[in-house]
Parts: C-alpha cells; sequence; structure tokens
C-alpha cells in the first residue's frame, strides 16, 4: 500500500525527531490529535515497514558493515594505504607529503585480522567422555 503524502511527510519526520506526536504535528496533523494519530500511525504495518526501511538504508550509509571493516584491515595490512604527515622544507615552512603506513599501523591490522579469524587462541578445547574412577586406597588400620 502506498503512503499518502501526509504519512510519508510523517514517517520522515518521525526518522529525524523519533518523536511521534512531534511527526505528526510538523506533518500538518492537529495539534489536539497530534498525539493519538502519530501512535496510531506508527501501529500501521506499512508506515511502520516504510520507516524500518529508511532507517536501515541509513544506517548502511553511516555504520560500516563488517566485510567493509575487514576490506579496510587488509588494504592497511598490504600497504595499499597511505598517510599524510608534516615535513618541513626550511624556515619553519612544511608541506604534507603522503608516506606509507608504517610497520607499527600493517602490524596491528594483521593482529586485529588474524583474532578476527582465531588464529591465536591459546584456549585448547578438548572434549571426550572419561569415566570417574574412585581409588580407595586410605585402607583400615583396625
Amino acid at each position: 500500500m502506498n503512503l499518502t503524502p501526509k504519512q510519508k511527510k510523517f514517517a520522515d519526520h518521525y526518522i529525524v525527531t523519533g518523536n511521534a506526536t512531534q511527526a505528526a504535528i510538523r506533518a500538518g496533523y492537529s495539534e489536539k490529535t497530534a498525539r493519538s494519530v502519530g501512535a496510531e500511525n506508527l501501529t500501521k504495518p506499512y508506515i511502520r515497514s516504510f520507516i524500518d526501511e529508511r532507517m536501515a538504508a541509513k544506517d548502511a550509509e553511516r555504520i560500516a558493515s563488517q566485510d567493509e571493516i575487514l576490506a579496510y584491515l587488509t588494504s592497511i595490512m598490504r600497504g595499499e594505504h597511505t598517510e599524510q604527515t608534516l615535513r618541513g622544507v626550511g624556515e619553519g615552512v612544511q608541506v604534507i607529503d603522503d608516506i606509507d603506513i608504517g610497520a607499527k599501523d600493517r602490524l596491528k591490522a594483521a593482529e586485529l585480522l588474524g583474532k578476527r579469524y582465531a588464529m591465536w587462541t591459546d584456549n585448547k578445547n578438548l572434549t571426550g567422555n572419561v569415566g570417574v574412577i574412585i581409588i580407595d586406597d586410605i585402607g583400615d588400620e583396625e
């Protein structure tokens, strides 16, 4: 079902404010009924799904995914990036130069990748069925 222009405005304002009453007022609903209309709009599945889809799209743009992080760490480890640093050229003048990423940063990226793939675990997972044997070696001295 398609949203009406007013419902779309409500959803857009709700995404920004997180407040259903304010979103209803800004979308053009009456201030008297804004609270109930806002709550009702949030219970309508097609409005709720529209809001959820828009929120997921916003999160995908802002928040790095696991694959994105792993790809970045890999490119750092392989030395495919440079970093900027200041270099003095005389008389107090500095210029910005691009230099290769340092060995410490490359090692840190490799370490983080290794942790992700559990390459350096000290825990040994041992499983098996071992029966309990009780040995009475105290004896009776009476």
